[in-house]
């Protein structure tokens, strides 16, 4: 017997406008209001799908969370089931990654959502996916979350990391997966104190000792020179140094990483990394990766942030129990031999406060 699907880390809690409708496509309320005082309430079996290939999947967990609310009374009844893959699988073009049976009226104004959820983060996770493979074997961090509204930034990382990113910048994507979020320091720091160094010992007075002193390099002189200075002044604890050049000055380019890794080891910091970021791309990772550079992390931002979603669609396949299905489309269940059952009550429990 296949195991159940069941969470290995904490699921978001779905907002109260999901379960109510008041953020689905009205058509489906509409549809409701009709079936109730038509009296029909038939049992469906719903498949959904995508038309990528090769796209990582991510957002399914989060839909599971809240099926398992929407679905607890009609589950105990043995009137619904879920079917489904999980975050992180690479899926095919129309397989089918979530099964759905239940009447319908408990499931009509929650496909807006969970269609969202999937079409969303799996866009995201596909995108740091191929980030990740295009840098590899250097690691990829998430710096995207100021280009998304706040109430979505924990998403955007978790999905970025479900797609192999090392780690990612807000507190609460990184708490999904239990990981520190990552970070050095902007440039306001910098120019507040109105020195790079003093910036720097700053910091290192003032946070945790455990965490990485990458220090800020590009804001008022000279990188490599900005470099040796801050390797001079922190010594041993110099983690490493951040590249950030403005466009105006024509951005991070791998000459620059080349000189900054000649003056960290002139100054006896061979160990101190760099890490490079604004502005990246496949393209541009592919410039520094041709040229040799010595590129210790790359943080990247839009990248991830800004692709298009990945469409999903949900079809009703089965009505109690007889095959049916749109012009165009196969009626009946679909094989799908990856899916697994999901164990409502498990993905229940396993629902904490959302972020927002």
């Amino acid at each position: 017997m296949t195991e159940r699907d069941r969470p290995t880390r904490p699921v978001p809690q779905p907002l109260p406008a999901l379960l109510t409708g008041e953020n689905a496509d009205v058509y489906f309320l509409r549809t409701e209001r009709v079936l109730e005082g038509e009296g029909r309430n038939p049992i469906v079996t719903m498949e959904v799908f995508c038309r990528r290939s090769g796209a990582t999947l991510c957002g399914i967990d989060e839909a599971k969370g809240l099926l398992s609310i929407a679905l607890e009374a009609d589950a105990a009844a043995g009137k619904a089931s879920l079917w489904a893959l999980k975050d992180g699988d690479l899926i095919e073009a129309k397989e089918v990654v979530m099964r759905i049976r239940a009447p319908y009226r408990s499931i009509a104004r929650l496909e807006t959502a969970y269609l969202g959820m999937m079409a969303q983060g799996t866009g995201w996770a596909t995108a740091a996916r191929a980030i990740v493979d295009a840098a590899a074997p250097t690691p990829v961090i998430a710096f995207g979350a100021r280009h998304v509204h706040p109430n979505v930034a924990d998403r955007l990382d978790y999905a970025a990391m479900i797609g192999g990113a090392a780690g990612a910048s807000t507190t609460a994507g990184s708490a999904r997966v239990a990981r520190l979020p990552v970070g050095t320091m902007p440039h306001a720091l910098v120019l507040i104190f109105g020195d790079t160094v003093e910036a720097a010992l700053a910091f290192d007075r003032q946070i945790d000792e455990d965490l990485p002193r990458i220090v800020l390099v590009d804001t008022f002189r000279d990188e490599a020179e900005e470099s040796a200075r801050v390797a001079a002044a922190l010594g041993a604890k110099l983690s490493g140094v951040r590249l950030d050049r403005a466009s105006e000055l024509g951005g991070v380019t791998p000459d620059l990483v080349t000189e900054v890794r000649g003056a960290l080891d002139a100054a006896g910091a061979a160990s101190a990394q760099i890490v490079v970021s604004g502005g990246l791309s496949l393209e541009r990772i592919a410039e520094f990766k041709a040229a040799g550079a010595h590129v210790d992390t790359y943080a990247v931002g839009s990248a991830i942030s800004g692709v298009r979603p990945i469409d999903f669609t949900a079809d009703i396949h089965e009505i109690d129990g007889r095959p049916i299905g749109k012009r165009g489309r196969p009626s009946g269940v679909s094989p799908s031999p990856r899916l697994r059952e999901v164990d409502l009550a498990a993905w229940r429990a396993a629902l904490v406060p959302a972020t927002r």
